[in-house]
């Protein structure tokens, strides 16, 4: 199981989400073609953050930290975390060299793709 697609599953994202998270290209690919509407189940995303938190012992800020997400969600924060979900994700090359730039992508990113698959994210966070 990906980075990722352990996101969605601590999340409370359905299998198909999951499912569909890990056979995703991990760079990005000319658009496949359109397969009609699927019913997409809603997760808020904010509420089980937000629950996490308010019993979390430590203050962690996830609303703009990448290692506080992941520690919220009791996933490995380390650098080497890090990269392999930016990896993963497809983070930009000159990115990957600064930590800072790498985080604060990966912030936006992962919280995003959240959204693209049925999170329901303020749209506060994804900018």
């Amino acid at each position: 199981m990906g980075f990722f697609s352990s996101i969605l599953s601590k999340l409370g994202f359905g299998e198909q989400a999951v499912a569909a998270a890990e056979q995703a290209p991990s760079a990005p690919t000319a658009p496949a073609p359109a397969a009609g509407p699927t019913a997409i189940s809603e997760v808020d995303v904010l509420g089980q953050l937000e629950a996490l938190a308010a019993s979390h012992a430590e203050k962690l800020n996830w609303k703009v930290s990448i290692v506080d997400l992941m520690k919220l969600l009791g996933l490995d924060s380390s650098l080497a975390a890090r990269k392999a979900l930016a990896t993963e994700l497809g983070c930009p090359a000159d990115r990957m060299g600064d930590s800072a730039a790498m985080n604060i992508w990966l912030h936006k990113t992962v919280l995003q793709k959240l959204a693209a698959n049925g999170g329901n994210v303020p749209a506060e966070l994804l900018h």
